[in-house]
C-alpha cells in the first residue's frame, strides 16, 4: 500500500481527494491501495452522505464561527475535525469489496488500526459498529476514533478520525446530540464520551502507516479529478446542504 501524507489548501479539496483516490483506485491506478493521512489546520464539520443537518449540526454556531460544513460520500454521522485530529483514509481495490458483508470490511480495517495503535502502546479496542475506544480511569469506554465506509463493486473507501490533541469542547459546540448512538455510549454527552489518545502526531502517523505497511510514498495523486469534484460537488451548497 502506498502512503500519501497530504493536507490540501481548502476543506472542500481535502474531502474531495478521498473520493478522487477511490475513483483512481477503481480505475486500476493504485492496484495495492493507498493510505492517506491529513489534518485540517482549522475546525471543520463533515457530515455523512445521508445526514440531516438540522438533526446533527449546530448550524448557527458553525456560521457564527465561520466553520465550514461539508458532506462526504460515505455514510455515518457528523464529525468535527481540526488541529489535533489526524484524519486517515484507506482506499483499497482488494478482494474484500463487493464480495462480503460490510461487517467484514469494518473488521478488517479496524483490526488493522487496532494492531497498529496497540503496537504503539495504546490500549485501544473496537466498540460499536465502527468506533475505536480507550477505557477511562472510571472504567468507561471513551471514543477516540469514528469511522465511515463506502463500498463499491471494485473497492472501498474507509476513512475516519484519530483524536490525539483535539480541542474536544468543539464537538459539543458544533454538533448536536446524535440521533442514534451505540449502546455503549449510554446517552453520554459529547464531552463525557470522547477522548484524546496519549500520543503525538508523528508517532500516531507512523503507527498507522506501519499497520498498513505503507512505507512507500505515493508520488502522483489525482489533482485534476480532485478539483473537478470540488467544483461540482464538495464546494457547492447543492451538495453540502442537500439534506
Amino acid at each position: 500500500m502506498k502512503l500519501l501524507d497530504l493536507t490540501l489548501d481548502s476543506p472542500a479539496e481535502n474531502v474531495a481527494l478521498d473520493e478522487a483516490l477511490l475513483e483512481a483506485c477503481l480505475a486500476g491506478e493504485y492496484p495495492h491501495g493507498v493510505l492517506r493521512l491529513w489534518e485540517s489546520p482549522s475546525p471543520m464539520v463533515v457530515v455523512g452522505r445521508g445526514s440531516h443537518l438540522e438533526l446533527e449540526v449546530n448550524q448557527d454556531a458553525c456560521g457564527a464561527a465561520g466553520v465550514p460544513v461539508l458532506r462526504r460520500a460515505s455514510g455515518g454521522l457528523s464529525i468535527v475535525a481540526g488541529p489535533g485530529c489526524l484524519m486517515y483514509a484507506v482506499v483499497d481495490p482488494g478482494h474484500l469489496a463487493g464480495k462480503v458483508n460490510i461487517d467484514v470490511v469494518h473488521q478488517h480495517v479496524l483490526d488493522t488500526l487496532v494492531a497498529g495503535l496497540q503496537g504503539a502502546g495504546l490500549a485501544v479496542v473496537r466498540a460499536g459498529t465502527s468506533d475505536l475506544v480507550i477505557e477511562s480511569p472510571e472504567g468507561l469506554l471513551r471514543k477516540v476514533s469514528g469511522n465511515s465506509l463506502r463500498v463499491t463493486r471494485g473497492g472501498f473507501l474507509y476513512h475516519g478520525t484519530l483524536l490525539y490533541d483535539f480541542e474536544l469542547p468543539l464537538i459539543t459546540r458544533y454538533l448536536r446530540q446524535p440521533p442514534r448512538s451505540p449502546d455503549y455510549r449510554a446517552g453520554r454527552s459529547h464531552g463525557e464520551f470522547v477522548a484524546n489518545m496519549p500520543i503525538g502526531r508523528q508517532a500516531l502517523a507512523q503507527a498507522i502507516a506501519e499497520a498498513w505497511q505503507a512505507r512507500e510514498n505515493l508520488e502522483s495523486w489525482p489533482r485534476a479529478r480532485t478539483q473537478e469534484l470540488m467544483r461540482t460537488r464538495y464546494a457547492t451548497d447543492q451538495w453540502n446542504q442537500s439534506r
